[in-house]
């Protein structure tokens, strides 16, 4: 990897795959294509709105990121995708009923032509929902090389010079990592076999990585994860990285739990429920998906709090979380937390949240900065675990035995500092001990 590289700007189109074309990934869609139609601003954005220090505060030095980085034009961004339903994504975005039909209408002629490619699809993973847009084969080893198909066939018919590849599909049922994850021959044996281990949300990352496309996994299943895949990203010089796109309540505990922490103040219950009555709060129904989701939202407060290192603070936090489907709130999703802390002679207080969100939302912009830095990796020879894109997941991937980081601030600062390094300019400490001396 050499700063060089890195000083031009990323010519030609970005194609941008989406496995799953629901509520989020048409919301994404629209979003940049509203944008460059002046018809909107992408909000929430890291890469389009946030500014980065250079060098000392007296330097005022604080660029866009997009300015400061060589990442890839918005209007260079080419969508396609799978998905088990028919719809192109004007029609999928009306049914998600995110965005407002007036604002729909008028990216209809561009919405319309992206059309879903035939779904990997796998009733025993996701069991609420199905859809007729679905591959055949024998094996799953004739899926993936399906899907890889499909991906050359994108990049020939649109002309584009690089590919990204993010999972947009629904949460999988839970899996845990076993043999047949555990290497390339066993995982490519297992295709072959049609082991029921093996998930569609696999199947995709494998044929991504295997045709060199960096893959992000913007659900809590077991993709990016296995050790299988890792060792085939670093075998082919490939990014990875996930999983599960960090939104509404996870993203206000990321938030709020370092601020308890800091102050040293203890927790005693982080109680959490959430409605909502869209694709993913339907499939979230099933218990064997919802514990999915769970495993991924429980695992961010013990990363934060330490209670091991603090036990007279947290050790003994009770941790419970909810999800409820409710049709009619669709993709407004609510989420409440009832939050028990005690401070000075432990004494008791607490903290309620009542956060009224749209989960797509806040979910697209998150999608857009992964697709610009996945492909920044890729041309900065970077490959395998993208640890410093944790800024944007619930549960960060992370190289094996060492503990994720979920302080979004914590994650905020390696994700600058990996910027910084990247362009050759000095990373930046907050120490500040320079301006004082004499």
């Amino acid at each position: 990897m050499t700063v060089k590289k890195l000083k031009s700007n990323a010519h030609g189109k970005l194609g941008v795959l989406l496995p799953g074309l629901g509520a989020i990934a048409t919301t994404y869609i629209a979003g940049v294509i509203a944008t460059n139609k002046g018809l909107g601003n992408p909000i929430g954005s890291f890469t389009q709105n946030n500014r980065i220090r250079l060098g000392k505060r007296t330097e005022n030095r604080n660029p866009i990121v997009a300015d400061f980085v060589p990442l890839a034009k918005l209007n260079d961004l080419v969508f396609g995708g799978w998905d088990i339903f028919e719809d192109d994504t004007y029609e999928a975005a009306k049914t998600a009923g995110v965005l407002e039909n007036n604002l729909l209408d008028q990216l209809r002629d561009e919405m319309e032509q992206i059309k879903p490619m035939k779904a990997v699809f796998d009733k025993e993973y996701v069991q609420l929902i199905d859809g007729p847009n679905v591959k055949s084969g024998e094996t799953n080893w004739d899926l993936m090389e399906a899907l890889m198909d499909d991906i050359k066939n994108f990049k020939e018919k649109n002309n584009c010079d690089r590919l990204v590849m993010i999972w947009t599909g629904s949460t999988e049922k839970y899996v845990e990592s076993s043999d047949v994850h555990q290497s390339i021959e066993a995982f490519e044996a297992g295709l072959k076999n049609n082991d029921p281990r093996i998930s569609p949300s696999m199947i995709y990352g494998y044929a991504a990585v295997k045709s060199g496309v960096p893959f992000a996994n913007g659900s809590p299943n077991l993709a990016a994860d296995t050790p299988a895949l890792v060792e085939l990203a670093n075998k082919l010089k490939v990014p990875i990285g996930g999983k599960d796109l960090k939104t509404g309540q996870t993203l206000m505990k990321t938030i709020l739990a370092p601020g308890l922490k800091a102050r040293s103040l203890g927790i005693e219950g982080w109680f959490s429920t959430n409605i909502l009555g869209n694709r993913d709060g339907q499939v979230l129904d099933h218990p064997d998906n919802f514990k999915t989701k769970e495993v991924s939202k429980l695992s961010v407060l013990d990363s934060i709090l330490e209670p091991e290192t603090h036990p007279e603070l947290y050790k003994d936090l009770y941790h419970k979380v909810r999800i409820n489907y409710y049709p009619p709130r669709g993709d407004n999703k609510e989420g409440w937390d009832n939050i028990d802390i005690f401070g000075w002679l432990g004494y008791k207080m607490q903290i309620k949240i009542d956060f009224l969100c749209k989960d797509s939302i806040l979910a697209a912009p998150l999608l857009l900065d992964i697709t610009l830095l996945l492909d920044l990796a890729q041309r900065a020879e970077m490959f395998g675990i993208q640890e410093w894109l944790s800024f944007f997941f619930k549960a960060p991937q992370t190289k094996e035995g060492l503990t994720p980081i979920h302080d979004i601030f914590l994650q905020k600062v390696k994700l600058e500092n990996t910027l910084r390094h990247l362009m050759g300019e000095n990373l930046i400490t907050h120490l500040g001990l320079d301006y004082y001396e004499e």
